[in-house]
């Protein structure tokens, strides 16, 4: 498998978690991650699997420091990579915006020339209302460790191994 580079922006930590969990998975020799804080276009232009990952805060809001990267994001080269996205989100407190952050980073990337993968299903959530979700899926992971904490490990797992083939 090619190399991977995932990027995530966390302001409490949970998306640096999942990301950290993600290289574990497909192995640190396989796997970088970056936090978008201090990445730039160059850093994602290096591979051809890509992840991006941040929360959703409040109601609908990209987290601080992946808003702040949304110039680096819109300014890189992703012609012909594969990309897949996670979000946090909070489907309890938040049900009428669970994960936006998962949609709005893929409007951005839809026009980008990539290959969107990793989408899945959306059973086992409780919400109202995505961005993120298109068509029965969801456009990426979602996560939400504060309602469905004790099932991110497998959610994780099971996502890196439907990444492993989609990312060949």
């Amino acid at each position: 498998m090619q190399d991977i580079g995932i990027f995530y922006g966390s302001s409490t930590g949970n998306s640096e978690a999942a990301a950290q969990q993600m290289q574990k998975e497909f192995g640190e020799s396989v796997a970088t991650i970056y936090d978008v804080s201090s990445a730039k276009a160059a850093d994602i232009e290096k591979y051809s699997n890509v992840i991006f990952g941040c929360s959703t805060l409040e109601i609908g809001e990209l987290e601080y420091d992946f808003e702040d990267f949304l110039p680096e994001l819109k300014a890189a080269n992703l012609q012909d990579k594969k990309v897949a996205i996670f979000g946090l989100g909070d489907q309890e407190s938040y049900p009428d915006s669970f994960v936006d952050s998962i949609g709005i980073t893929y409007d951005i990337l839809k026009e980008k020339g990539c290959e969107l993968v990793g989408k899945v299903s959306t059973e086992g959530y409780d919400y109202d209302e995505s961005r993120g979700e298109l068509d029965g899926q969801f456009l990426g992971l979602p996560l939400d460790e504060e309602n469905q904490g004790d099932l991110t490990n497998e959610r994780i797992k099971n996502w890196v191994e439907q990444l492993r083939d989609e990312f060949n």
